[in-house]
């Protein structure tokens, strides 16, 4: 999942999306990443453009660097598209409000920056305070894989602002706890990112 104005990096081998990205590339053209969870494609989904083609391999391999753009809303898969490896959908694209408040997104930051300090993560998002989005902070919050779908989904940065608040405050205690735990047994937690391949819809 990649949220509108963050920057993913990826590498592309299966046969379809080098076609895709090739074509994509060529014609200046975005292309829209969807959601899967437990192998299921879901509504929402994220569209992406090319911001710099950084290798190609010799086998035709490329490692990309893309960047998020608008939300889109699946209504129709196509399985099959005419002279073409790839699937496609018909989409449309949510009217979005980006006006959020700047007070609120104050506190969200402030949150983080606990949170990170209980977990011990040094992170720099780059931008004041006031000019955060909800987006640019989603995936450093703790938010599992359907909390950050829910995240996609909400149209208004109000939404996401409270939505990020609530979230922080429910696991900022959680955390100070497992600070004291680890102090008593001196054990150090690791976090592991599982992902699955394959969808049904």
């Amino acid at each position: 999942m990649v949220y509108p104005g963050e920057n993913l990096n990826l590498h592309i081998f299966e046969p379809r999306y080098k076609q895709l990205i090739n074509e994509c590339h060529s014609l200046k053209k975005q292309f829209g990443i969807p959601t899967v969870i437990e192998n299921r494609l879901l509504d929402y989904g994220s569209l992406v453009e090319i911001m710099e083609m950084t290798k190609v391999h010799e086998n035709g391999e490329m490692d990309i660097k893309t960047r998020g753009s608008r939300v889109f809303r699946i209504l129709e898969v196509i399985k099959e598209v005419p002279d073409r490896l790839y699937s496609g959908a018909i989409v449309n694209y949510p009217e979005t409000n980006e006006e959020g408040n700047r007070e609120l997104m104050k506190k969200v930051m402030n949150s983080i920056r606990e949170l990170h300090r209980l977990l011990k993560v040094d992170q720099d998002f780059k931008k004041k305070d006031e000019e955060v989005k909800a987006f640019d902070v989603a995936h450093h919050v703790g938010l599992s894989l359907q909390e950050e779908y829910e995240m996609l989904h909400l149209l208004q940065e109000r939404q996401r602002q409270e939505y990020l608040k609530r979230h922080l405050t429910k696991v900022i205690p959680l955390a100070a706890e497992m600070e004291k735990l680890k102090e008593k047994i001196k054990w150090n937690g690791h976090f592991k990112n599982l992902s699955g391949l394959g969808f049904e819809r």
